[in-house]
């Protein structure tokens, strides 16, 4: 019976039947800015200077310096934007960074390589959310921004469309 309903647990989990997007905060709990400070594994959400929030995070592979081309395990550094939430993440829920920018593109071009993409701040794996805070164990993603399940829910739910995100080494 029990290993009954953790199949059916985790079946739910992979095929997101039950899952919910979390309704938007209020206007004055929702964050103007996110900082990540990549040598601390720690996301600030901020209103107007003032701290909400703070997350501790696993990164790229390889999270050190810049990202320098697509698949280099590295987490980007510089000014973004959420540029979309996706809902139905292979990740829980996700929300798209801006990356990369103009200058990203350029510096991927005379090097004659991608710069990478769809750098996102997400939860965990979909059949995985049971690891909850163990994933931060170790810098594991493409070169994203890791977060556990129930806090990429309350970070999607306090970020609105368009707010900035700063990377720091």
């Amino acid at each position: 019976m029990l290993s009954a309903g953790l199949v059916l647990a985790l079946g739910l989990e992979f095929s997101q039947l039950l899952r919910t997007t979390p309704v938007l905060a209020a206007q004055n709990e929702q964050a103007t800015r996110i900082l990540i400070e990549k040598g601390a594994r720690q996301l600030t959400l901020e209103r107007d200077g003032q701290v909400l929030a703070r997350y501790a995070v696993a990164l790229g592979s390889d999270p050190i310096g810049q990202k320098q081309r697509e698949g280099d395990g590295r987490t980007p550094e510089g000014v973004y934007a959420v540029d979309f939430k996706h809902p139905r993440s292979r990740y829980h829920l996700a929300l798209r960074i801006s990356y990369p920018d103009q200058q990203a593109r350029e510096t991927a071009l005379r090097a004659g390589v991608s710069p990478g993409g769809d750098i996102m701040i997400h939860g965990i794996r979909n059949g995985l959310g049971w690891l909850a805070g163990l994933h931060r164990n170790r810098d594991w993603t493409d070169g994203c921004i890791a977060v556990t399940n129930a806090e990429i829910r309350e970070i999607w739910s306090r970020v609105p469309d368009g707010a900035r995100v700063e990377i720091r080494p």
